[in-house]
């Protein structure tokens, strides 16, 4: 082939973001070691996960990333009917996936987390700060879609038990988990030099200090939870990911969560939303027309 027919593609905005959506939750699961989650040492407290299933799962949501920016795009505004179509679309992606992984739930939390976030920042490219795309995707979180199914997940089923926040009172709030505690750490490990695989460490480490994580709470109950938080806040108070003291933390909060059978998702999906808003913010990748 002439060497001038391998010029980069020109991307539209739509797949730029659903391209930055899909390599968050890539990013999310390649990072090691995540206390009894997936990652590249192995399915962490899960029996029916593995690594190349994520990686999967992940790629059989890029349609719908980009049909929910394109969405936003052709609506343009904030209201029922932007929310409806990226509701019903978020369905759609989630049977996709269903699809891709046989059964096996590996991104559902994911999909509403990125999806709000992709329509929002679709709905002004460029209003790239963290907590205005937050604040937007919370806009459209707090309205109710209509044709949404109404049993209650599991994690709504345990956020109403336990008198917890769900992942759906999590956006309408705009993301203070990720606004508030993840991106701050993010940015802080960075700037200490811990380097970037110790920083997201981190970041994952300072939402699960505080996140009362329904996925934890429904395979742990509070026990686990409890065990979550405070490790989290042993390994931080440690020194973090980077120091060899927050590393014997951090394999003690692993091998703690993995025998209550506690794996929190939750966090896991928003650090996924971290670290799109991380790229987000930047600018640089979704005002270019190719990578």
């Amino acid at each position: 082939m002439h060497a001038l027919n391998l010029q980069a593609k020109t991307l539209s905005l739509a797949e730029r973001l659903a391209d930055l959506a899909v390599d968050a939750l890539i990013d999310e699961a390649d990072l090691s070691p995540k206390p009894a989650l997936v990652d590249r040492r192995g399915n962490g407290a899960h029996t029916d996960l593995h690594l190349g299933l994520m990686h999967a799962s992940a790629l059989a949501l890029w349609p719908a990333f980009k049909e929910m920016a394109e969405a936003a795009i052709e609506i343009g505004e904030v209201g029922l009917p932007l929310r409806e179509a990226i509701g019903l679309i978020g369905r759609e992606g989630e049977q996709a996936m269903l699809a891709t992984t046989n059964g096996v739930n590996t991104h559902r939390g994911a999909i509403w987390a990125l999806g709000l976030l992709v329509a929002a920042v679709a709905l002004e490219p460029q209003s790239t700060a963290a907590g205005s795309v937050a604040l937007r995707a919370a806009r459209l979180a707090l309205l109710d879609d209509r044709y949404a199914p109404r049993p209650l997940s599991h994690g709504a089923q345990v956020a109403q038990r336990y008198g917890a926040r769900g992942a759906r009172e999590e956006a309408q709030l705009g993301f203070p988990a990720v606004t508030q505690r993840a991106l701050p750490q993010l940015k802080y490990s960075r700037a200490a030099g811990h380097g970037e695989q110790n920083a997201r460490l981190d970041a994952l480490l300072a939402i699960m200090t505080n996140l009362a994580d329904t996925c934890v709470l429904y395979r742990a109950g509070e026990e686990g939870l409890h065990t979550m938080q405070l490790g989290a806040q042993a390994v931080l108070d440690s020194g973090g990911s980077a120091s060899l003291a927050g590393r014997r933390r951090l394999h003690e909060l692993d091998q703690q969560l993995i025998a209550l059978n506690a794996s929190p998702g939750g966090a896991a999906d928003l650090l996924a939303a971290c670290l799109f808003l991380d790229r987000i913010e930047s600018g640089d990748d979704i005002n270019q027309g190719a990578f």
